[in-house]
């Protein structure tokens, strides 16, 4: 099967604010417009506290944490010359177990499962 150069293959594929806006109309019924505001809620509220330097816990899917990053010296890629790179925050972002369990391919909630036999 010949690959079209222009398509990406699935493990580069993203999902996209609509693609979520779709789901989230699907999944609940309700029309897309009222999906579309919800969404939008969400990441405005997100924003919101991760401006204030709130932590976000997901139950089940993770949390995402402001953290203080260090001041720093980089280098121009063409000159060489130094350039000072500023202290801030950043944004990380640490998956919860039940989506770590996707990753492997593996379904979580295996614990009521039989043991394998010896």
């Amino acid at each position: 099967m010949a690959l079209n150069p222009t398509t990406k293959p699935e493990a580069d594929k993203a999902v996209i604010k609509l693609d979520i806006i779709n789901r989230v109309a699907d999944r609940t019924g309700v029309p897309k417009m009222k999906a579309e505001q919800a969404v939008d809620a969400l990441f405005h509220s997100m924003k919101e506290a991760l401006t204030r330097g709130e932590r976000i816990e997901l139950r089940g899917f993770g949390v995402f944490v402001v953290k203080p990053r260090k001041r720093g010296v980089g280098r121009n890629p063409r000159t060489g010359e130094e350039v000072a790179i500023p202290s801030g925050k950043t944004i990380r972002f640490k998956p919860g177990k039940e989506l770590q369990g996707h990753d492997e391919g593996g379904a979580s909630g295996d614990e009521g499962a039989p043991a394998a036999a010896d």
